[in-house]
């Protein structure tokens, strides 16, 4: 009798982890076929010319800080760890490459009614705690992050002087650990860019939390 109690109750166990298996492949493929497609390389970046409210300065849009060699789009945040890691390097990226005729806007595509922190007077506050020496604009609607497919923060779209996609994924292989970092996507890819050269790897895998979109 003890015996056929415990076969039920392993019977019972397997079965409930085999349906919490089920449930999990199903949740993730769901979450994965929602997500939107991002650009690919070699496609234009879209909505050029939306105005943005700025967390400092007038409203811009991308056209408006266009560079001569090429444009940076990052799909950034407040509250994201992943965002508060890379923002550093980010923001120093964007200086060494200003001047080389590389410029950079970071784009918040989080509704704040969900995160407090991503408010537009938050975001003026991060700005000018990172040292910000580009327009980090609200993207109302996430309409920018769905044009182009974003999904995560932060997120890179590298463009060339044409608006042609030539870089896109992560910032370097580190989030944590910028000492430990040994392949810096990013700033290899705008060296390339500056350079006339093949960028490679053009894509890499976007790590960062999911958008909060509106």
């Amino acid at each position: 009798m003890n015996i056929m109690i415990v076969e039920k109750h392993l019977i019972l166990s397997v079965l409930v982890v085999l349906l919490l298996t089920l449930t999990s492949f199903v949740t993730h493929s769901s979450a994965d076929e929602d997500k939107p497609a991002a650009l690919t390389i070699g496609a234009s970046a879209p909505l050029r010319t939306e105005k943005m409210k700025a967390a400092v300065g007038d409203a811009v849009s991308l056209d408006d800080i266009k560079g001569s060699v090429g444009s940076l789009v990052v799909f950034t945040c407040n509250h994201c760890p992943w965002a508060q890691a890379w923002e550093g390097r980010i923001a120093e990226i964007a200086r060494e490459f200003k001047d080389k005729g590389i410029h950079t806007i970071a784009v918040n595509p989080n509704d704040p009614a969900k995160y407090a922190d991503d408010r537009l007077e938050k975001m003026a506050e991060r700005a000018k705690a990172a040292d910000f020496q580009f327009p980090y604009v609200v993207d109302e609607g996430s309409k920018l992050a769905k044009a182009f497919g974003a999904s995560r923060t932060p997120e890179i779209f590298l463009f060339d002087k044409d608006w042609k996609l030539v870089y896109y994924g992560a910032v370097d292989d580190n989030a944590n650990k910028p000492t430990d970092v040994r392949k810096s996507y990013l700033r290899d890819a705008m060296l390339a860019l500056v350079g006339g050269k093949t960028i490679d790897p053009a894509t890499t895998k976007a790590l960062g939390c999911g958008i909060k979109f509106y």
